[in-house]
């Protein structure tokens, strides 16, 4: 028997010091709910839970965000919806004035007085409506078309395209990009005596040039012998251009050489997933809506309205029927918007719900099962100490061999 050395309770003690370090580590980890409370708990299960509440954290802020987009669009689309109201009161009261039989010029001021109020609240609805900071009706919310305009001189018989062969134009789409297109628009010789008929025949032979729908054409009648025409295309592109060059002989005031380019590019973007990345983006663009200092003819041509004057009541109807048509395209395409927010929504709290689960079975504590570690290690650490009480005692029974 030693008493220098008791073996046995250096033995209960380190055994007793390890169970109440993993008995530390079971509180630690029931008190926190975390199975992983530091690398060293689980290296490797760190690094892939990390990961995955990075991403789990970026699509709720991506939700977010795809909700202030269904807002934005509820706002503009709630202002369309009492432009849309006031264009067709516009139409009434040209449809009334153009009754010329029982209304005197009296009533035509009147309903021109109208008509004249109507358009300048049009115009504050564009210049006021907006979502924070951001004005949505002005033409300044999401990239604008790369646009060219022309106004051309129609004659009494309309406005004749090559006076007797065919003439050409080269359209440039993105001059200087990558991806560029350059292609030869051939016009035959016809007169086209509507606005809407030379918007269809220039329509047809553009996209059949291109091979694709990537130019839209519009051709507005302004009244007073004046159509303006309007070649646009939409791109994400920085810099996307939409040229007019090389213009045949014979073309008359029709076409004219003009370039446009795309305007705030990088406007109206929402952010909605996890990673920055075009593929993650979804992007609304809203058109311009001011009749006195807008950009599109379908708007502008409203101001030149008067029906007072007897002989402009078709093509007063005709303008205002066009931007009503445009409203509610406008309408369509922002609903559409809605939509897409809505299904991007619903896929972003999915993906959430199913990474947050993955992540919680690398990094959370299962209670029932760390409950039964705990008890087990709760009553180790009790007999350990029980045993290291009757080690240290163990040397006094040599006091028995001095008696």
């Amino acid at each position: 028997m030693r008493i220098n050395q008791n073996i046995m309770a250096f033995n209960a003690y380190r055994n007793l010091s390890m169970t109440n370090g993993v008995l530390g580590k079971s509180l630690e980890k029931l008190s926190s709910g975390y199975r992983i409370n530091r690398a060293a708990d689980d290296a490797s299960g760190l690094v892939i839970s990390q990961g995955l509440r990075s991403q789990v954290s970026g699509l709720r802020q991506a939700t977010r965000n795809a909700q202030d987009g269904v807002s934005v669009v509820q706002t503009a689309e709630g202002a369309l919806t009492e432009v849309h109201s006031m264009l067709g009161r516009v139409r009434d009261l040209i449809v009334q004035a153009a009754n010329t039989a029982s209304s005197d010029s009296a009533a035509r001021t009147a309903a021109q007085n109208e008509i004249a109020q109507l358009r300048s609240e049009i115009d504050r609805i564009a210049q006021t409506t907006s979502f924070g900071t951001q004005v949505l009706l002005n033409g300044s919310f999401g990239a604008q078309s790369a646009q060219t305009a022309s106004t051309v001189i129609v004659g009494a018989g309309g406005t004749a395209v090559g006076a007797s062969t065919s003439v050409t134009f080269e359209l440039v789409l993105d001059a200087g990009l990558t991806g560029s297109i350059s292609v030869v628009v051939t016009l035959t010789s016809a007169t086209y005596v509507t606005a809407a008929s030379f918007e269809s025949h220039l329509q047809t032979v553009i996209s059949t040039a291109i091979g694709s729908a990537q130019v839209t054409v519009n051709v507005v009648d302004l009244g007073n012998g004046a159509w303006t025409t309007e070649l646009s295309r939409l791109s994400s592109a920085t810099g996307s251009k939409v040229q007019i060059v090389n213009v045949g002989t014979g073309v008359g005031t029709a076409i004219t050489a003009v370039s446009g380019t795309l305007s705030n590019p990088s406007g109206g973007v929402f952010q909605v997933g996890s990673n920055v990345t075009s593929t993650n983006q979804i992007q609304v663009a809203i058109t311009d809506m001011r009749i006195a200092s807008g950009t599109q003819a379908d708007f502008t041509s409203l101001s030149g309205i008067d029906v007072t004057d007897t002989t402009s009541h078709t093509v007063a109807q005709t303008r205002i029927d066009t931007a009503i048509a445009a409203v509610s395209t406008l309408r369509g395409q922002l609903g559409a918007a809605q939509n897409r927010f809505e299904t991007t929504i619903a896929n972003l709290q999915t993906a959430t719900e199913n990474l947050a689960g993955s992540e919680s079975r690398i990094r959370d504590t299962d209670m029932a099962l760390e409950m039964v570690t705990f008890t087990r290690h709760q009553i180790m650490l009790q007999a350990g100490t029980a045993m290291l009480a009757q080690a240290n005692a163990a040397p006094q029974s040599v006091l028995r061999l001095l008696q």
